[in-house]
């Protein structure tokens, strides 16, 4: 499997909002999601299917117009149709997969529904489109938005599209401060500012005590028009930490989210790859780094595997695993 959703160097000193670029309405996208799709043709042995994850159309703002978002919809079936072409012609198999993420054009499964069928599915060759083009479900993008697992499985196989690839992934997330001690909340937030760095965007989304969700692109943002406040519900930040870390000290992630996907989706063996997705180690504050990479990803590694034992003792998983 490939991740197609960034174009340029995914590592460079500030990346923010440039990973969002070129759009799916641009040539750019098109000709480099090609050119990935003859790269994994010829990396993967024979008989062997492929995925690839992509930009889920656009950042959110400003929002994409409806001419283009047609385009983005023609580009996206050139490459269903060369997707098509490729496993008639060779027996491989790839799929595309656009990735939802937290202030994108498409941040919700709901969002995706309505762009498969809106634009997408106008095509005179569906079983190509539902074929060829999937979704990537990333579990930490759907906790951040608030969306129960359960939900966007749900959305997902009520409007018939495949979930292609998922992400598993975890985010920081805080207790609701709201029930917390002042001392509680307090140590909370500070440890919480220790995650606030300049290279990667970190979306941030509120739970306010009503059940109100407030979205801020970034987390200074959110700490910004928080100043003053007495600090408040739940917050979840679009931050990649290590999935076997079920707390941070006084702050929590949603590595439940990962159970619970699995739970809901492991009645369907349609999906192509499952990949542990923490991009961030080099940026986590210094407590939570690894001294060498490799052994952040292998205890990864480990514990899902761990995960997948247990939940197929069980019962709650196929054997598939």
């Amino acid at each position: 499997t490939l991740n197609g959703f960034p174009f340029g160097n995914f590592h460079q000193r500030v990346v923010k909002h440039q990973v969002y670029q070129p759009t799916w309405w641009e040539k750019a996208r098109l000709e480099y999601t090609l050119d990935l799709i003859a790269i994994l043709h010829d990396l993967l042995p024979e008989g062997m299917p492929g995925s690839i994850s992509t930009l889920p159309i656009a950042w959110g703002e400003p929002r994409p117009t409806h001419d283009q978002l047609l385009r983005s919809a023609s580009q996206l079936h050139v490459v269903a149709e060369r997707l098509r072409r490729l496993e008639r012609e060779t027996g491989r198999f790839i799929c595309l997969c656009l990735e939802p993420e937290p202030g994108c054009f498409l941040q919700r499964s709901t969002d995706v529904v309505r762009f498969f069928h809106d634009y997408l599915w106008r095509s005179d060759t569906p079983e190509a489109v539902r074929r060829y083009l999937r979704v990537c479900h990333d579990v930490c993008h759907s906790a951040v938005m608030f969306e129960p697992q359960s939900t966007a499985w749900t959305n997902y196989r009520t409007a018939e599209i495949g979930v292609g690839k998922v992400q598993i992934s975890s985010a920081v997330a805080t207790p609701n401060l709201s029930l917390l001690s002042a001392d509680a909340r307090n140590r909370a937030i500070a440890q919480l500012r220790e995650f606030h760095e300049e290279r990667y965007l970190h979306q941030t989304v509120i739970r306010d005590d009503e059940g109100e969700l407030i979205f801020y692109e970034d987390l200074p943002l959110a700490f910004a028009a928080e100043d003053g406040r007495e600090p408040r519900g739940e917050w979840r930040v679009h931050f990649h930490v290590p999935i076997y870390a079920d707390d941070l000290n006084d702050l929590r992630t949603t590595q439940s989210e990962i159970r619970e996907w699995i739970t809901v989706s492991h009645d369907v063996d349609e999906t192509i790859h499952w990949e542990i997705e923490t991009y961030a180690w080099n940026v986590l504050p210094d407590r939570w780094r690894r001294s060498q990479l490799a052994e952040g990803i292998a205890e990864e590694l480990r514990w899902f595997r761990h995960l997948l034992d247990e939940m197929e003792r069980a019962g709650d998983s196929e054997e598939r695993w």
